[in-house]
């Protein structure tokens, strides 16, 4: 079965954007190539099962295993040796990429305490766009009863659009909450 906001990108995203008139054929209009889910945890130095709480999470979160990323290089500053583990990451593509949107869009982003929107100065120039939680009790499958420590993410949205504009017009139609000010 077809996730909801591929059959909604395929049946009215993608007729939406050609009538905009800025793309000649069906190809060109851009489309969601990836998710890349990142949650460091500085905190796995001294504690081990952080890093293993951390990966749980994510992987529940998302439906896939967590890759534990390691210190490239030593930085005594930090107590940091190269080839520690101090984060995971997670790539989404395909039906779990729109899936992972679907409930972050519609479940997890209403559940920020004090939420105003998302930034729309969040692009990197090339149409793709990132953003912070601060926090992983937002998801529900998260249970709170088994998280160690509350951690952070940054989830980048990698689009095949060419600009910023393109980029935000498609997320748009998505249903992103963008603030309205900026």
């Amino acid at each position: 079965m077809k996730p909801r906001l591929k059959e909604k990108y395929e049946k009215e995203i993608v007729p939406l954007l050609m009538k905009s008139g800025r793309y000649k054929n069906i190809m060109q209009v851009p489309g969601l190539e990836k998710i890349c889910i990142n949650m460091g945890v500085g905190s796995a130095i001294q504690n081990i099962k952080e890093i293993e709480s951390a990966s749980e999470n994510l992987a529940l979160i998302t439906g896939q295993k967590a890759v534990i990323t390691k210190a490239k290089k030593s930085i005594a500053g930090f107590k940091l040796r190269q080839g520690n583990p101090i984060g995971c990451m997670v790539t989404l593509r395909g039906n779990r990429m729109f899936e992972f949107l679907d409930r972050l869009l519609n479940i997890a982003i209403p559940r920020v305490r004090d939420f105003r929107g998302l930034s729309k100065n969040s692009f990197d120039g090339k149409g793709n766009y990132t953003l912070g939680i601060k926090e992983q009790l937002i998801f529900p499958e998260v249970n709170y009863d088994n998280v160690l420590s509350v951690k952070g993410m940054n989830i980048t949205i990698t689009t095949t659009a060419d600009n910023n504009g393109n980029a935000l017009e498609l997320l748009e139609a998505f249903g992103f909450p963008f603030r309205n000010n900026n």
